[in-house]
């Protein structure tokens, strides 16, 4: 829902018994507790990813999350209909293609190949990739804090594929996590100055919507000739419809209500959980690698929000 939607209701004047002062106190936790929530759920896409990916592979996974995520969505784009015509459906293709199906596929690709945290944590590069991506093709400024943010940050990530999880290598699985990353980096300023002006959730059901159409072709050829267990069945579904379309609507609406500054601090939050739920209830092992680059790759997030604001 965009802010043009939102009622503008007359003023009244305000009683003695000052009704703002609840409404503020009702902010103070219910913000943390949606932020923590959404983090929450975010989190566990890759626990089901993890779980799903084995039975139905990468791409016939993301079709299904891409699907149902754009099913739950649908309705904000038929609000916004009118807005959506001609060639812009060639930029959103595009985009969607970047920002989603893409990186989907990747982080299924990896989900196979290491715990869920790797994926989590890989993850919260993005937002140092959309500053840097802002930088070197869109004329941003950097700064120097920021700069220092990145180096840190890849350091983390040279941290974390350096180890290795029950004796294996987990380097290609990190370096697919952060290509989706390096994406998503490239989707958001693509959607920053390509889609201004449209209704965020409208766009994110036309982009989720397009790619599942584009991919559509190449899940169906490598849709799995074995019987699909119910536990996968279960984990695609609730990635589909929980972690896209159900927590986009989140995300949206907590940009909405608290502007997109402070709801992006559900970006620290999501590789905790990623890393607790696949601990908690895959059994997978929290390594000190694990440990050591999460700490420098949120520290450099941290930072770098800083810098930006």
């Amino acid at each position: 829902m965009s802010t043009s939607e939102t009622l503008r209701l007359p003023a009244e004047p305000q009683s003695k018994t000052t009704p703002s002062t609840d409404a503020t106190t009702v902010q103070s936790w219910r913000t943390p507790l949606e932020l923590t929530i959404l983090g929450a759920i975010w989190g566990s896409s890759f626990l089901f990813m993890r779980v799903a990916a084995k039975d139905f592979g990468a791409v016939p996974l993301v079709e299904m999350r891409l699907g149902l995520g754009a099913l739950i969505l649908l309705p904000f784009l038929w609000k916004a209909r009118e807005s959506f015509k001609g060639a812009i459906w060639a930029k959103l293709a595009l985009i969607g293609l970047i920002n989603s199906a893409i990186p989907f596929i990747l982080f299924a690709w990896a989900a196979r190949r290491a715990p869920a945290g790797i994926g989590a944590i890989t993850n919260s590069m993005a937002v140092l990739f959309t500053a840097l991506v802002g930088f070197l093709f869109f004329g941003e400024k950097i700064g120097t804090r920021r700069a220092i943010a990145l180096l840190a940050g890849f350091a983390g990530v040279v941290v974390l594929a350096s180890g290795k999880t029950a004796g294996a290598s987990i380097g290609w699985a990190v370096a697919a996590g952060c290509a989706a990353a390096f994406l998503y980096g490239i989707g958001a300023n693509l959607v920053r100055s390509q889609l201004t002006g449209l209704p965020a959730a409208a766009v994110a059901a036309a982009t989720l919507g397009t790619s599942a159409l584009l991919i559509a072709p190449f899940a169906i050829a490598q849709w799995p000739d074995h019987a699909i267990q119910a536990k996968s069945w279960f984990s695609a579904s609730m990635l589909g419809v929980v972690c896209t379309g159900i927590a986009f609507v989140m995300y949206y609406r907590l940009i909405q209500r608290i502007g997109a500054g402070r709801a992006v601090a559900v970006t620290y939050l999501v590789p905790l959980f990623g890393v607790a739920w696949g601990w908690m209830l895959l059994g997978e092992p929290l390594t000190l690698s694990m440990l050591i680059a999460a700490a420098m790759i949120l520290g450099s997030v941290a930072l770098s929000q800083k810098a930006a604001k």
